[in-house]
């Protein structure tokens, strides 16, 4: 722990750094391949949207003996359509039919009864409309699009527009992977679903403005210096806040995993899939999409402007200068301080050179000491 503590403390203050801003077109291709593979497994496979947004019944029954391939197949040959069977707690069963309206749903719960060996009366049958998932779904999206609108113009009023389009790209980007991972895996889409959606983007977005409030405020008066260049500066501000994102994405994810791989997997508790799959990529995906994505998309924009591209033409000026300077002066000749922007490590690099190039002091004052006039 005291490890982790030296290098976030020292990613703050810049002595070391990684340079994911200059590195960022590697990111750029990892995100599109991802993103590419998450839309290709949307078109070939789709989604598997539950009943409360295409319509059908589920069947729950009580503790029972009956393996959930055996129900699979009664249920299927009983509704002439693809049932979806998951054991829940205490050897209960639920199953899933699309399509089915009132009239078949009795038959089946009867054919269910008599092959299952259990009066009918004890399995519970539930019955949504396709009207009422239709709802549903189109509730989510205007929800969503809401969403979207007031983020970008809370950030472009908080901050700028370009970290406001920037967060949008982000939020996109988070939005299909976990999709296009939803369709790979063949999890059911669920009204739960939707929910770990949205709780997805407001931890994206939460992550996003901690990095962006860094930047915003490292870039303060940035013209008025020649040290770094603006890319320079939202490579520092965004290893001084890595730490905490690392830190703030772990803790989150501890809990989403245990209902994910325990609740879901060891315990059987299949209800908790939809929502659980959902954050844990979600999570995921936010955290990489604010350090990888997002910051080095405000650079990139900023980059752009005239005003960023005459302070890195100035930054550049001064360094090949203090380089030529280096290089003329006489070997062995005092060194004076090197200017900050040339020394790896910022400030702290700089003062230690300067203090390196004065020559020591002599002790005593710089006065030499006279011979006290006694012999040994």
């Amino acid at each position: 722990m005291s490890r982790l503590g030296s290098i976030g403390a020292r990613l703050y203050r810049g002595e070391v750094g990684y340079d994911f801003v200059g590195k960022r077109m590697i990111w750029y291709g990892l995100s599109v391949l991802i993103t590419i593979t998450a839309i290709v497994g949307l078109g070939v496979r789709g989604l598997n949207m539950g009943i409360e947004f295409s319509g059908g019944a589920v069947f729950t029954t009580p503790k029972t003996s009956v393996s959930v391939t055996h129900a699979q197949e009664e249920a299927e040959k009983a509704s002439g359509h693809a049932a979806i069977v998951q054991q829940l707690g205490g050897d209960a069963l639920r199953i899933q039919i699309s399509e089915v309206d009132t009239a078949k749903a009795d038959q089946i719960r009867e054919d269910l009864a008599e092959d299952f060996g259990i009066p009918a009366q004890d399995i519970n049958a539930e019955l949504v409309g396709p009207s009422w998932g239709e709802q549903i779904a189109n509730k989510a999206w205007l929800g969503l699009g809401i969403f979207m609108a007031l983020v970008v113009v809370y950030l472009a009023i908080a901050f700028e527009w370009r970290m406001a389009l920037a967060a949008l790209v982000a939020l996109i980007h988070d939005l299909t992977i976990t999709v296009g991972i939803y369709a790979l895996v063949g999890f059911e889409v669920t009204p739960g679903t939707v929910i770990g959606l949205l709780t997805i983007l407001g931890y994206s977005l939460y992550d996003t403005v901690v990095v962006f409030d860094g930047l915003k405020e490292a870039s303060k008066d940035i013209t008025k210096q020649t040290r770094y260049t603006y890319s320079e500066i939202a490579n520092r501000s965004l290893n001084a806040t890595l730490v905490r994102s690392i830190n703030t994405t772990v803790v989150a994810l501890l809990p989403v995993a245990g209902l994910l791989f325990i609740g879901g997997g060891v315990l059987g508790g299949g209800m908790l899939n939809d929502i659980s799959l959902s954050l844990f990529v979600g999570l995921a995906a936010g955290a990489y999409s604010s350090i990888f994505i997002a910051t080095p998309l405000v650079a990139d924009l900023k980059e752009r402007e005239p005003a960023m591209k005459a302070l890195a033409k100035r930054v550049h000026a001064k360094r090949v200068s203090a380089a030529a300077k280096a290089e003329n002066e006489p070997e062995g000749a005092p060194q004076d301080a090197a200017p900050e922007d040339a020394v790896p490590g910022g400030e702290e690099a700089a003062a230690v050179v300067g203090q390196r190039g004065r020559p020591a002091p002599r002790s005593g004052g710089g006065r030499r000491g006279r011979p006290s006039g006694k012999r040994r």
